[in-house]
């Protein structure tokens, strides 16, 4: 039966795919480009997926399909849940995932309630994530996409099961280059653009970069020691170090080092060689379940970063809400702020905020 579907044009060759894909199965699809860059970082970020040359690119490939194409200007809503919560993080000693807050509040937030406006019955995104009805019941499961490398399922786990229900990602079953040769095929103009692969609204790789052209102030130094309290340096702001970070420390010494805890209390770093940043437990907070919430101890599959490769671990959730997580084996640079998600093989059960590893 022919659906109207909603589809988020971000302006690159996914969700173009997406939405020619849709509309190849007979489906009514209307293409809407989210503006989410502040006018000052659109300047800088042009080429940024959420910024204006995104959505020109959107907009030709929705008349170059025949299709319906809105811009949703949601500017405010991008700086309230994610920049100034992205900065607030950094502030705390935290380092943050922006990428999960967007999903959480703005494309499975505001999109679908946009869709509910226009009678959509669907919202389609261009994730390389599955979305499959659950075999032994009524509820949806989130798998990972068969393109490992570009598997975005740890990006989702903040999804329910109402969003679920109301989600389409055509390209969960397809690999990148796959999703180029339709592309081309297909006469799409941006079959060979770029990919994003840093944080939209930052230019590069260098989050600090952004602290300066916002003429934020980063800079209360403080102390480097290692983990007997020894002095080693002295840093420049916690909100410019990360758990791992080796580079940028300004400390002489004979083997690397790494930052393995950061102190907000005390303004203080703490730095140690390799062995030492490395932790077998973690709590979680925030917790999110795609389903039925753990009541008991499960040995799980846990993920604590992006593109980290999921661990064993033995869950355990608290009366609080938290989640405690006991590794088979320690992990490198369990990192609070990240994200820590839960499978079952290739199925996301859920995640949480890593509050501190141990």
């Amino acid at each position: 039966m022919k659906k109207r579907v909603l589809v988020a044009m971000s302006g690159g060759v996914d969700s173009a795919v997406t939405a020619y894909l849709l509309k190849e199965e007979g489906n009514e699809v209307i293409g809407v480009t989210m503006l989410l860059l502040p006018k000052n970082l659109d300047e800088t970020r042009s080429n940024a997926c959420c910024g204006i040359e995104g959505i020109e690119d959107a907009r030709h490939v929705a008349s170059l399909l025949d299709i319906r194409h809105y811009v949703l200007n949601m500017r405010e809503s991008f700086q309230d849940y994610v920049i100034n919560d992205f900065l607030d993080e950094y502030k705390a000693g935290r380092t943050p995932n922006p990428c999960i807050r967007c999903n959480r509040f703005l494309k499975f937030g505001v999109l679908l309630r946009k869709a509910v406006d226009v009678a959509a019955d669907y919202v389609a995104t261009g994730h390389y994530a599955r979305i499959e009805p659950d075999s032994k019941g009524p509820s949806y499961t989130l798998k990972r996409g068969v393109d490992r490398k570009k598997d975005q399922s740890y990006f989702l786990y903040v999804m329910n099961q109402e969003q679920l229900k109301r989600t389409i990602m055509p390209l969960g079953n397809y690999t990148k280059p796959h999703v180029r040769e339709i592309a081309k095929k297909a006469g799409l103009p941006v079959s060979s653009k770029p990919g994003s692969q840093e944080i939209c609204f930052i230019k590069g790789k260098d989050y600090r970069s952004f602290f300066t052209g916002l003429d934020i102030k980063t800079r209360s130094p403080g102390p480097i020691v290692d983990k007997k309290g020894n002095l080693l340096g002295t840093h420049t702001g916690i909100m410019n170090y990360t758990i791992g970070q080796r580079k940028g420390l300004g400390i002489s010494s004979t083997t690397p080092l790494y930052v393995i805890k950061i102190n907000r209390a005390q303004n203080t770093i703490v730095a140690g060689q390799k062995n030492e940043g490395y932790r077998g437990e973690l709590t979680a907070d925030n917790v999110s379940w795609v389903a039925q919430p753990l009541r008991k101890p499960e040995k799980i599959l846990a993920q604590i970063r992006s593109l980290h490769c999921a661990a064993s671990a033995t869950l355990t959730p608290a009366d609080t809400g938290e989640v405690d997580l006991v590794f088979d084996q320690p992990q490198w640079a369990i990192t609070p702020g990240q994200a820590v998600v839960f499978y079952r093989g290739h199925s996301v059960t859920g995640g949480g905020t890593i509050t501190h590893g141990t």
